[in-house]
């Protein structure tokens, strides 16, 4: 599958992100975008990552921009670094897909690019340029290794040294490119962090799909190792995964709530595809559901900020990544908006929550009881998928016969695939992924055993459907 922009960012196989293509992706960026003179550069720990992130400099270089190489560090530090100092940035990223692809992520001086600057930097892709770039290396070189430190200080400033406080909290460390900072943070805010698995070779860790087998690790480190919690994040850091004492993990919806709630946002901005008790917590007087992916959920929070530039408002993935679109405070200190998507603050924030009341799994029962799954079946191709899609959403007959088991359909929302809800109140949605020859499918339901069970029906089902047209390889 050719590279292209998916639901956050440039997603594509490294055999396909040549020096050349990177070097156009980029030079279309800074034509078609308002960059400015400065360009940040990160990048994850993935064996294509360095060779990336130096075509993508000396494209900057090139273009008569300075190129900032911060090296390797967590997308939401490069975001903190480059938007404090009213910079542009590029991150060399893949996220949580395999080792074989990889990816660009952009970010303007004022945050993440939008949908319509992607369709801009497409344009400019298809278009000459019309003055020739500067020769190669007129724009400067300079490094920025204090990003990094940064971000840390960040959070030990907004919570303090105690926050954390007689905390056993394992780190699963595989390939994240924030294994390292993970374990400074947590010992930084009081906890006793516990490195676990740091692994030399990429490890794609999902946090949204979490299979069985990693399921059993988690659970058997939190009892061999007498945790009260175990953290981690996908490979570049802007999606957490937390669990209680037992190992089980915490939907990333139900952070993204969690989380919100503790720093006081009375709006939240999150996908379709999240749990649905947000609309039921009355500390959130609005909730806007839109299309899954990071710029349609700051888009929605821009659309609320511009009506009121007051508004306490936040956003949130069911990966889990969170966004923070007010001034809010910690229990040390002040924690400015970061308007990309984290996956420290939600750990941090929930696990200073979770301390103070009694642990991670106490926190969590006392929410409304509505539950979640999610997964995926891989090596899908798009155009199976969409075709697959489209005949289900062009006839209520082909519904029916396609989610019998789930009984009758009580509603069918379009806003991002197809997100049927079933009159016993249970909801089953399909949807293509925006960056991966994958398709996810996500359960809702009154109860984990229940969700679970609707998700395993509609992955047989998709699979199925699939098979029969030849489309799964």
């Amino acid at each position: 599958m050719a590279p292209k922009f998916g639901t956050s960012g440039l997603r594509g196989l490294v055999s396909e992100l040549t020096s050349d293509l990177v070097g156009a992706y980029v030079r279309a960026f800074l034509v078609a975008c308002p960059a400015g003179p400065r360009v940040f550069v990160g990048r994850d720990l993935r064996a294509s990552s360095p060779r990336i992130a130096e075509d993508a400099i000396v494209a900057i270089r090139a273009a008569g921009r300075e190129a900032v190489d911060c090296g390797a560090l967590p997308t939401p530090a490069l975001a903190l670094a480059a938007m404090g100092q009213g910079a542009a940035a590029i991150m060399v990223t893949g996220s949580h897909i395999p080792a074989d692809r990889n990816g660009l992520k952009f970010y303007l001086p004022s945050g993440e690019i939008s949908k319509a600057d992607e369709a801009a930097i497409g344009q400019a892709l298809e278009r000459p340029v019309a003055t020739p770039a500067p020769a190669a290396g007129q724009g400067a070189r300079s490094f920025a290794s204090e990003a990094g430190a940064a971000y840390v200080a960040r959070y030990v400033q907004a919570f303090g040294d105690a926050a954390l406080a007689g905390l056993r909290v394992g780190v699963y460390q595989h390939s994240s490119v924030a294994r390292e900072t993970l374990v400074e943070i947590l010992g930084a805010l009081g906890a006793e962090p516990v490195p676990l698995a740091a692994s030399d070779s990429f490890v794609p860790v999902d946090t949204e799909a979490v299979d069985a087998g990693t399921r059993a690790m988690l659970a058997a480190w939190c009892a061999g190792q007498g945790l009260d919690a175990l953290v981690s994040t996908d490979g570049d850091a802007d999606r957490p995964m937390l669990t209680d004492a037992l190992g089980r993990v915490v939907p990333g919806d139900i952070l993204g709530a969690l989380t919100a709630r503790a720093l006081g946002a009375e709006a939240v901005c999150t996908p379709v595809s999240s749990n649905s008790l947000v609309t039921r917590l009355p500390e959130f007087e609005t909730v806007r559901l839109t299309r899954i992916g990071s710029p349609f959920v700051i888009a929605a929070m821009e659309e609320i900020l511009a009506a009121d530039p007051a508004a306490r408002v936040a956003g949130f993935e069911a990966n889990g990544g969170f966004l923070l679109g007010f001034a809010a405070r910690g229990p040390a200190g002040p924690l400015a908006p970061l308007m990309t998507r984290d996956a420290m603050l939600p750990l941090v924030t929930v696990l200073a929550a979770a301390r103070a009341a009694g642990g991670v799994a106490g926190l969590v029962a006392a929410l409304p009881a509505r539950h979640t799954a999610a997964d995926r079946l891989q090596q899908v191709a798009p155009e199976a998928s969409g075709a697959l899609l489209a005949r289900l959403d062009a006839s209520a007959g082909a519904r029916a016969a396609f989610f019998a088991p789930l009984g009758r359909e009580a509603g069918c929302d379009r806003t991002d695939g197809l997100r049927v809800s079933f009159a016993s109140g249970e909801i089953l949605h399909l949807r293509p992924s925006g960056n991966a020859p994958e398709f996810r499918v996500y359960a809702e339901a009154d109860s984990p055993e229940r969700a679970a069970a609707v998700l395993k029906l509609g992955l047989e089902r998709v699979a199925a459907a699939l098979a029969d047209c030849g489309a799964q390889e």
